[in-house]
C-alpha cells in the first residue's frame, strides 16, 4: 500500500467545496443549518487517531515498557488511517462548500451560524486530515540504522 498523496487529498476537497458549492445555489433555502456535533465529533477522531499513531511507532520502534506490535494491526491501522484522510478530505470539502456559499450572506443570521459551524467543521476536517496522515507515517517499518550494513 502506498502513502496516501496530499495533492490528491487537496484536490478531493476543492472539488467537493466547488460541487457543494453549486448545489447549494439552487437548495440552500430548503435545507436546515449545518449541525455543530460535527466538530467535537471529528476532533475526537482526531485525537484518537493521533494517540493511536503516537503508541503504535512506539511499539514498532520497540520502546522500553511497550508491547511489540502484531503486523496485521498494523496493516489495519494504516488502512483506517487512509480512509479517514480520503473521509476527512471528502468532509472538509463539503463544509468549505458551504463556507463559500455563506460568505456573501454573513448578515443573516441563519447564514451566520452555518458559516461558524461549517468553518469549525471545516478545520476540524484539517485536525483529523493531519493526524490520519500521521498514523499512517508511524505505522511504517522504521528502515535499517546507517551504521548496519
Amino acid at each position: 500500500m502506498k502513502p496516501s498523496n496530499p495533492g490528491v487529498l487537496v484536490g478531493l476537497v476543492v472539488v467537493f467545496a466547488l460541487a457543494t458549492w453549486g448545489v447549494l445555489q439552487e437548495l440552500y433555502s430548503q435545507i436546515p443549518t449545518v449541525p455543530w456535533t460535527a466538530i467535537p465529533t471529528l476532533l475526537i477522531l482526531a485525537v484518537g487517531e493521533g494517540y493511536t499513531g503516537w503508541l503504535t511507532r512506539a511499539r514498532i520502534l520497540r520502546k522500553p515498557d511497550t508491547k511489540p506490535v502484531e503486523p496485521l494491526a498494523v496493516a489495519r491501522l494504516a488502512a483506517l488511517a487512509k480512509a479517514t484522510a480520503y473521509a476527512g478530505a471528502v468532509f472538509g470539502g463539503i463544509f468549505a462548500g458551504f463556507v463559500l456559499h455563506v460568505l456573501n450572506l454573513l448578515d443573516l443570521p441563519k447564514p451566520r451560524q452555518d458559516a461558524i459551524v461549517a468553518g469549525g467543521s471545516f478545520v476540524a476536517c484539517v485536525a483529523l486530515i493531519c493526524a490520519a496522515l500521521f498514523l499512517e507515517y508511524c505505522c511504517r517499518v522504521p528502515g535499517k540504522p546507517e551504521d548496519e550494513e
